[in-house]
């Protein structure tokens, strides 16, 4: 499964790219508010970072101004996907950019057959929204099982993305389930690292090594 960070902060973005464990990016329009950079260069900068796709979102909300939008973002760079909203005019775009070979991310999903009509519109991504689904008390992970059934049944080439990630718990059930990708923010990338048995052993070995008097090198 890939694995994307979900951010427009540059350090950060550095630094888990550092790792040579991220595939890809994805930013919104408050991640970019939040990051209080000009869009355009925090983009720029974010495509040269991580060579793989990285989702900007388009935030006009008719057919006509998503595809304006979108066609500017993809010029940005070679692996920018322009996010768009899974509303009608969303899909609508979608299908006219994926038709123009620009490839597409298609956000805020919370159902299955929202994600059917994502696919049928050239969705190169769909992004289904776990943890809020879970905040309202439904079962976010049920929906990424849903999704990869229906894209197997009719072999729909469109990733899973999935998004709204808030535990590592999520990201092992999206892997168990099939997802495609999964997009975590930095604090819970760093914490797959960790278990607390690695921790000790790593502690035991060390103080084993230690009494030993030995140096490797």
């Amino acid at each position: 499964m890939q694995l994307f960070i979900d951010s427009a902060d540059v350090a950060e973005l550095r630094a888990a790219a550092a790792s040579g464990l991220i595939d890809g990016v994805t930013t919104n329009p408050s991640l970019i508010a939040k990051s209080g950079r000009n869009m355009k260069e925090a983009i720029a900068e974010i495509c040269s970072i991580i060579p793989g796709p990285v989702s900007a979102e388009a935030v006009a909300t008719d057919v006509e101004g998503m595809l304006n939008e979108g066609r500017y973002l993809a010029r940005i760079a070679s692996n920018v996907v322009v996010k768009l909203p899974l509303t009608e005019n969303g899909l609508r775009a979608c299908r006219t950019l994926s038709d123009e070979g620009i490839k597409v991310n298609v956000t805020l999903c919370f159902s299955a057959v929202q994600a059917m009509l994502a696919a049928k519109a050239g969705a190169y991504f769909i992004s289904p929204f776990i943890g809020r689904l879970d905040d309202k008390g439904e079962d976010g992970m049920e929906l990424i099982h849903d999704i990869r059934q229906v894209y197997d049944n009719y072999g729909f080439g469109t990733n899973v993305l999935a998004a709204s990630i808030r535990t590592p718990e999520h990201v092992k059930q999206c892997a168990l389930a099939g997802a495609d990708c999964a997009t975590l923010p930095p604090k819970i990338f760093a914490q797959l690292y960790k278990h607390e048995l690695t921790d000790s052993g790593v502690a035991a070995f060390l103080k084993d090594w230690a009494s030993t008097g030995q140096s490797i090198l």
